[in-house]
C-alpha cells in the first residue's frame, strides 16, 4: 500500500470558531482568572453527570490530592485501585503517605475486576479508585455495594469519562465524588484542567478552601465589584484553581461532547469492523452490563509480535500510536515502595501488549482505513 506523506496523530484536540470566540471574549472582558466562567462551567457539569455539586481545579492531578486530603487518607492508609492506570494517581496516593493497593483488571475492558474488589479490604483501607477504562465504565453497582458494607469512600477515576453512562447513568453520578481530565488528548479540553463531581455541601467547602491557599474566597468575590479584599485562612491550601479563560475553552467544548463522541465512536466501529479478524491482534470488550463508552482510546493487544516493534512498524506507516498505559507496579519507584504486586495476573498479560491507536474527532473515516490497511499488512508480515 502507499504510505501516507502527512504524519497521523495518536490526537488531536478539535478546536473550532465557538472555543477561539469564546476565549477572547473572555480575555477582553478583562477578567481572565477564576470567576463567573469556571462557575457556569461547573454548573453545565453538574447538568451533564447529575451530581448536585462540581469544582473546578487546574488538572485532574489536582482534584485526586484534594480529594485525598479532604477525605483524611494519609500515612498508614491503604488505597484499592487498579495498576492499569496513569501514574499521576498512585503519586498522589505515595504524596499522602498512603499505600496504593492494586487490585486486577479484566483482560478484555482493561476495567478493574470489581469481583476481586473484597479480598482487598483490610482494616486500613479507607477508599477504592475505579477507573472509567479508556471511556468504558467500571461496575458501579458492585463497588458501590462494597463501599457501603466496609464503609470505604469511592472516588471514581473518570478523567476518560466524559460521555460514559453506566446502567443509564452518567459517571459522576452515583453520589460519589469523580475526577475528570480536560488535558488536550481527552473527549472534551481545556488545555489543561479538571473538574471534581460530588454531592455532600460539607467536603465541597473543604475542597473550596484546598483549592486556594485556604482562602474561603476567591478572587472573584475579594475584587469584583463591592467585594472585600481583606481574608483569613484557618488552614493551608494549595493554587488548584482553573482561570475564567480554560473555562470559557471548556464551555464551548462541552456544548460539543455529544458531536465529539458520535465522530469518535464512528472511527471505533471502522477498528472494529476491519480488525476483528485479524490474527494476532485481541480487540477491546465490552462490558456486561448496561452501559454507553466515550471511546476516548481505542486499545489493541498485540500477540504475534513484540510491542515495540509493532509501534516501529506503524511510525514507518506515518501513523502515531500511544500507551495506556505502563503498569504502575512496574514502575521503579512505586516497587520500592509497595513491594511486589501479587495476583496481577491479567494487568501482567495485558501490560507488554498494549498499544492505543489515533482517535479524535477531526480524524476522518479514510483516516481510520488506512490505520486499518497498515495493521493488516503488519500483522500479514509480522
Amino acid at each position: 500500500m502507499k504510505i501516507r506523506k502527512k504524519f497521523l496523530p495518536f490526537s488531536r484536540p478539535s478546536i473550532g470558531k465557538r472555543e477561539i470566540n469564546g476565549v477572547v471574549a473572555c480575555m477582553k472582558s478583562g477578567w481572565i482568572t477564576t470567576g463567573g466562567l469556571c462557575k457556569a462551567f461547573e454548573e453545565e457539569f453538574c447538568r451533564l453527570t447529575g451530581a448536585q455539586r462540581a469544582v473546578s481545579v487546574s488538572s485532574a492531578t489536582a482534584g485526586m490530592h484534594m480529594m485525598l486530603c479532604a477525605l483524611n487518607i494519609g500515612r498508614g492508609d491503604e488505597v484499592i485501585t487498579p495498576s492499569m492506570t496513569f501514574a499521576s494517581t498512585i503519586n498522589m496516593i505515595v504524596l499522602r503517605g498512603a499505600k496504593p493497593v492494586f487490585i486486577d483488571v479484566d483482560y478484555g475492558t482493561l476495567n478493574i475486576n470489581a469481583d476481586l474488589v473484597e479480598s482487598r479490604i483490610t482494616k486500613k483501607t479507607k477508599a477504592v479508585i475505579p477507573v472509567h477504562f479508556a471511556g468504558a465504565p467500571a461496575d458501579m453497582d458492585k463497588i458501590g455495594k462494597l463501599a457501603r458494607r466496609y464503609k470505604l469512600a469511592v472516588i471514581e477515576d473518570a478523567a476518560h469519562a466524559v460521555g460514559t453512562y453506566y446502567r443509564g447513568v452518567h459517571a459522576g453520578g452515583f453520589g460519589h465524588p469523580a475526577i475528570f481530565s480536560f488535558h488536550p488528548i481527552k473527549n472534551i479540553t481545556t488545555g489543561e484542567g479538571g473538574m471534581i463531581t460530588l454531592n455532600q455541601e460539607r467536603l465541597e467547602r473543604k475542597l473550596r478552601l484546598l483549592r486556594f491557599h485556604g482562602i474561603e474566597r476567591d478572587a472573584w468575590k475579594r475584587y469584583g465589584k463591592g467585594g472585600n479584599p481583606s481574608y483569613d485562612i484557618m488552614e493551608p491550601g494549595y493554587k488548584y484553581n482553573m482561570p475564567d479563560m480554560l473555562a470559557a475553552l471548556g464551555l464551548a467544548q462541552l456544548e460539543r461532547w455529544r458531536e465529539f463522541n458520535r465522530k469518535r465512536e464512528k472511527i471505533a466501529r471502522i477498528y472494529l469492523e476491519e480488525l476483528r479478524n485479524i490474527q494476532g491482534i485481541d480487540l477491546p470488550e465490552t462490558p456486561p452490563y448496561e452501559y454507553t463508552h466515550a471511546w476516548h482510546l481505542f486499545v489493541i493487544k498485540i500477540l504475534a509480535m513484540n510491542r515495540d516493534r509493532f509501534m516501529a512498524r506503524l511510525a514507518d506507516y506515518n501513523i502515531g500510536y500511544g500507551l495506556h498505559f505502563p503498569a504502575a507496579h512496574h514502575l521503579n519507584y512505586v516497587r520500592k515502595y509497595c513491594g511486589k504486586a501479587d495476583d496481577l495476573r491479567e494487568t501482567e498479560r495485558a501490560a507488554e501488549k498494549i498499544v492505543s491507536l489515533p482517535l479524535f474527532p477531526n480524524m476522518l473515516e479514510r483516516d481510520a482505513q488506512y490505520v486499518c490497511k497498515a495493521i493488516k499488512e503488519i500483522m500479514k508480515n509480522a
